[in-house]
């Protein structure tokens, strides 16, 4: 996974998931750490391979990556994080090896990741439900605060 070890060693990433830690150590629900990311890209290819959906694991595990980083400037400047994730992975995606039409890809994913997307690219689809799967409400302390419904929130392990 080239691209997703160029991304995982780039400064202008590092600095960006740092400081979302920062940003959201004392956030009482679901963060977007490092480890929110890494369980929506192993989510999403578990769904790749389950679907038979036509998508690299680099681009999943560097979608998965980048989809959350915004969080930096939401919290700064209220901006959609999907939105502004999109700017930040357009400038990090500049120093891996992707070709255009997988950047714009990723990009149209991120940029999509918070609703469902009826859009013929199934990548998008299954990025979305992994995001989704990926939080487990059932052992959350924020579980009754949460702004969730309940048929939204996860009350098993499902992957």
């Amino acid at each position: 996974m080239k691209n997703t070890d160029i991304i995982l060693k780039s400064p202008k990433y590092n600095k960006y998931l740092d400081e979302l830690h920062y940003l959201e150590r004392n956030r009482f629900f679901c963060r977007h750490n490092y480890e929110h990311f890494v369980s929506v890209a192993r989510i999403c290819y578990i769904l790749k391979l389950e679907e038979d959906v036509d998508v690299e694991k680099d681009m999943v595990y560097s979608t998965a990556l980048l989809h959350d980083l915004g969080r930096v400037v939401e919290i700064k400047e209220g901006i959609n994080h999907a939105k502004a994730s999109v700017d930040i992975a357009r400038e990090i995606l500049e120093d891996t090896e992707f070709s255009e039409d997988e950047k714009e890809r990723i990009l149209n994913c991120i940029s999509s990741h918070r609703g469902k997307n009826l859009d013929k690219d199934k990548f998008f689809d299954i990025f979305y439900r992994a995001d989704k799967f990926s939080r487990d409400c059932f052992r959350c302390p924020a579980y009754k605060e949460c702004n969730w419904s309940f048929e939204k929130k996860n009350h098993t392990i499902i992957y």
